[in-house]
């Protein structure tokens, strides 16, 4: 999963930044003036220290700090409270520490604020959408795998995984169907822009075109179910697969495109979180924006990324969605 050298992780270490939720305690045996006092720990397991406030409901010298050492130190010396009073270590009362004068009396937390998240900068360019560059008109006669190519845009390669089409960014494909005819179910398979593999089953449209929700980077295999009795191709949409997974729109952090300072009036599709099938969304989400790609409009999205996608926390589901299908 996404992860930096710079990460920020902060904690359970003790901070302190205004009100605790919660008390951390470490006890003291000491006596004050014949008074039984009753105060809250500044850290737990620690022993009480010169500028500690004492917060105590009956005690006279509720409100007040312990000023000064006068023997001995930890747990086992004498203190001096608001320069004149003196707390030993004779046995009988429990005593606490709590807040810290030289901070300004801030109360303790000890559950912190971390791991904290970051944005990613998702920064594309796509080619124009093109309606038959993966694979040109053709007519099947049955069931079985339709004749691929490497249109505009797309490259055919050699992978471990064997030849592939490879497109220019992971996006969608469109089945159009280009007369009315039969429609049918296509299967794509293939693999994400991580090398995973991945897969989607289309229902045509007879006489239109059928956008996938997917989106792919390299496609190995498209098989149709049946005969269509008509022509049809299989292209690329502008339904464009964002990197990492975002599960509300709530963490775009911005989103501009072509240039233009006002935010992209896109369209975005939140990640699919279920288990995967053939049939359910992306894993981490899609946007297509609001101007055509055509390889030179620039699309520039700031995405919040959570402390599940990135940091000592994260996870690969957190990070990149659930296994693809």
């Amino acid at each position: 999963m996404p992860q930096f050298s710079d990460d920020m992780f902060l904690g359970p270490a003790q901070t302190y930044m205004g009100t605790g939720i919660r008390n951390a305690s470490s006890i003291f045996t000491g006596y004050i003036s014949g008074t039984t006092l009753t105060v809250t720990a500044m850290l737990s397991g620690d022993p009480l220290l010169v500028g500690q406030y004492i917060d105590s409901a009956t005690a006279t010298t509720n409100g007040t700090y312990i000023t000064a050492f006068s023997t001995g130190s930890g747990t086992t010396g004498t203190y001096t409270v608001n320069n004149s009073q003196t707390v030993s270590s004779t046995p009988g009362v429990t005593m606490y520490a709590n807040g810290n004068a030289l901070l300004g009396d801030p109360a303790p937390m000890d559950l912190g604020v971390g791991p904290l998240g970051r944005i990613y900068v998702w920064d594309t360019i796509p080619q124009a959408k093109v309606a038959n560059n993966i694979a040109l008109t053709q007519t099947p006669a049955g069931a079985g795998n339709l004749t691929l190519t490497a249109g505009a845009s797309v490259t055919s390669i050699t992978t471990n995984n064997g030849a592939v089409f490879q497109l220019d960014v992971p996006r969608a494909v469109v089945v159009t169907q280009v007369t009315a005819g039969v429609a049918a179910t296509f299967t794509v398979s293939g693999y994400d822009y991580y090398g995973q593999a991945m897969s989607e089953a289309i229902l045509s449209v007879s006489g239109s075109a059928t956008n996938g929700k997917k989106a792919f980077y390299q496609i190995s295999s498209i098989a149709v179910s049946g005969a269509t009795t008509t022509a049809l191709t299989v292209g690329t949409t502008d339904i464009l697969g964002i990197p990492v997974r975002v599960t509300n729109v709530a963490y775009i952090a911005s989103v501009k495109t072509n240039s233009t300072l006002a935010s992209d009036t896109g369209t975005f599709a939140a990640a699919a979180t279920a288990t995967a099938t053939t049939t359910t969304g992306d894993v981490r989400g899609t946007y297509v924006p609001g101007t055509a790609s055509d390889g030179i409009n620039r699309t520039v999205m700031g995405i919040l990324l959570p402390a599940i996608a990135v940091g000592p926390n994260a996870t690969r589901v957190g990070a990149l969605g659930v296994t693809q299908a």
